[in-house]
């Protein structure tokens, strides 16, 4: 027996809220940016084999790939460690340190193809906690903003109560969400030990303000406002100065009209919010031809897709 799943690419954060939102997206062209995944039993035993545009950017040992740790300890969980084995092929087509949920693409894929491989012996919440815990260990600290909507799609906010893990809120199906990876991989670690350990009052009120705004915002279907409340305070002013071009590219998208811009994760990927197709293809091609620096770049142009991680 085998399954195959495919996990799509996120972006977390969308400048209102740290840590606590995250969107699935898809390539309105059709094409693939996300990572895919076939899981297989075997007598005993892990292995793991590699491919993809960018499967050389990970460990050449197979136990330090996520993928493998995460199977390790799914077996452990499961009570089979030593019993049964897994062979997995993991085709990776997210760049690594993009911002574009690679690390979380992986281990949500690995999870989700396991659960459905021993006919899904754990609920979402645990494989939920699972997820986060092994996202924690690439990023530096757990949290689940691109865990989630990789997992379930959609735009979700990260609850974490006892009654709901999450909540998927109403987002605007006329929106695109132009993503540009201009080719470099930053780490997730250190762009977060850029933050200020202290926020001030007003930081911490404005915060609360734009993330609570957008939320009324899209249970009311206000676009307008959403797109208005779309501004960083906690992360944009420290990271911002670190990836080459941002800046500059965010002033230039405002020129094209876009209703809003930001850092996708903790970058290097930008993205950009646009109601009309046309903008959203002027504001692509500028970035194809200006934010990318290094070979492998791209820009897609997509929509908020509700369909998670699944089986192909």
């Amino acid at each position: 027996m085998s399954v195959k799943v495919y996990a799509p690419a996120t972006i977390a954060n969308l400048s209102v809220g740290f840590d606590l939102l995250g969107a699935a997206v898809v390539p309105v062209d059709g094409s693939c940016l996300g990572d895919r995944l076939k899981a297989e039993r075997t007598a005993k035993g892990i292995s793991l084999d590699c491919s993809g545009p960018w499967q050389h950017k990970l460990p050449q040992d197979p136990q330090q790939n996520i993928v493998y740790q995460c199977a390790e300890h799914f077996l452990q969980r499961l009570g089979s460690a030593g019993k049964t084995g897994v062979s997995l092929e993991l085709e990776k087509n997210l760049p690594v340190g993009s911002g574009l949920g690679s690390s979380a693409c992986s281990v949500v894929a690995a999870f989700v193809a396991l659960n459905q491989l021993f006919e899904q012996p754990f609920s979402n919440d645990k494989l939920m906690l699972m997820m986060g815990e092994f996202e924690g260990k690439v990023s530096g600290s757990i949290h689940y903003d691109n865990v989630a909507p990789c997992f379930l799609g959609g735009l979700q906010l990260m609850l974490q109560s006892e009654k709901s893990f999450c909540a998927s809120l109403p987002f605007f199906r006329d929106w695109f969400w132009v993503v540009a990876y201009p080719g470099i991989s930053l780490s997730t670690a250190k762009m977060r030990a850029l933050l200020p350990e202290k926020y001030s009052r007003a930081d911490l009120i404005t915060y609360g303000r734009l993330l609570s705004g957008f939320i009324h915002a899209s249970h009311t279907n206000d676009a307008e406002l959403a797109a208005s409340l779309l501004h960083d305070v906690v992360a944009e002013p420290w990271r911002s100065p670190h990836i080459p071009g941002y800046n500059a590219a965010k002033s230039a998208l405002r020129e094209f009209g876009v209703l809003a811009s930001g850092i996708s994760g903790s970058g290097p990927t930008m993205f950009a919010v646009s109601n009309s197709r046309k903008t959203a293809d002027l504001a692509a091609e500028w970035l194809a031809n200006h934010y990318l620096c290094e070979p492998g770049g791209f820009v897609k142009v997509c929509r908020i897709s509700e369909a998670g991680t699944h089986c192909i």
